[in-house]
């Protein structure tokens, strides 16, 4: 199955669902995006529309993936620093594929995708990530071209006993 991504979409309502469902199903399939399942798409919504706020304001872009039958299928922010002296790097987060892609080499053209599209602003020579740990994350984006630089133990609380480090990945662009 072949993914179309495009960076700025409109945010319509189909999309804004659209997203929500995604970010739902990935949730629920186990993936790291915020959540401990069973979550709804209702239950992300919230946090959806803060990044959708952040998007209207101009301080993060969208790479939205869609399949051929134009169902939203991947996703990626791109958020700039707010501190002149961080403005040279861009983060990235809630990079989510449909977990009916993950295997498929769908992931790799996400990530090849937001990479292209940093490339594409002026000034940036890098992008930075956080990835939870115990997930292989962290495999999957070093083979992206990505490397760990930094470690925090024992950061993300799953339950009362599961604790999981966060991990922070970069990627060079210049």
């Amino acid at each position: 199955m072949s993914v179309r991504f495009e960076p700025d979409p409109a945010v319509t309502p189909e999309v804004r669902d659209g997203i929500c469902q995604l970010w739902a199903d990935v949730s629920n399939a186990g993936g790291a995006v915020g959540f401990v399942p069973p979550v709804t798409p209702q239950d992300v919504r919230s946090h959806l529309l803060r990044h959708l706020a952040a998007l209207a304001e101009g301080g993060e872009r969208l790479l939205l993936g869609r399949d051929a039958d134009g169902r939203v299928v991947a996703t990626a922010f791109l958020t700039t620093n707010w501190h002149w002296m961080s403005t040279h790097w861009l983060w990235v987060s809630t990079v989510m594929v449909h977990p009916d892609l993950q295997g498929r080499g769908a992931g790799r053209a996400l990530m090849a995708a937001v990479a292209d599209v940093a490339r594409g602003v002026d000034g940036i020579i890098g992008l930075r990530l956080t990835c939870r740990g115990g997930t292989g994350l962290d495999r999957f984006y070093a083979s992206c071209g990505y490397r760990e630089i930094g470690r925090a133990p024992r950061a993300i609380k799953l339950a009362d006993d599961d604790l999981r480090d966060d991990l922070t990945m970069w990627l060079d662009l210049a």
